[in-house]
């Protein structure tokens, strides 16, 4: 099954928040992606419904196995992404914007390549 980019969002957002603080609510995901509590709820439970998190008795949202690996992949494309950007000058706002665009669009084998470059290249430069 695949995946929209507004649950891929939802999932890279679930996962920065699980990291930050350790457990992750709605109310979270709510605050951090500044969308209403209806449509954050709506979202989870079709992510739910779908395989991707599940959602405890006490309320937590946990990152399936399926979940994860999409968080992760969208993740790291924006961190490399925001990188490079920031990189060549873009502001870091705008580069983190800008990044979250491109990520879900990019395919494989360019984010490969500019994966290369950024841990051959910006890497160095940023140790």
């Amino acid at each position: 099954m695949s995946i929209h980019e507004s649950g891929e969002n939802y999932l890279e957002a679930i996962h920065i928040i699980g990291q930050r603080q350790g457990s992750v609510r709605s109310i979270d995901v709510v605050n951090y992606l500044g969308f209403s509590k209806p449509t954050v709820s709506v979202a989870v439970h079709t992510l739910e419904r779908n395989g991707y998190l599940t959602i405890t008795q006490e309320g937590h949202l946990v990152l399936t196995e399926k979940g994860l690996e999409i968080a992760d992949r969208i993740y790291e494309r924006h961190l490399v992404l925001t990188a490079i950007l920031t990189h060549l000058g873009v502001p870091e706002a705008n580069a983190a914007e800008d990044a979250c665009k491109i990520e879900h669009d990019l395919s494989d084998i360019a984010f490969e390549k500019i994966r290369e470059y950024y841990r051959e290249h910006v890497c160095d430069k940023a140790e």
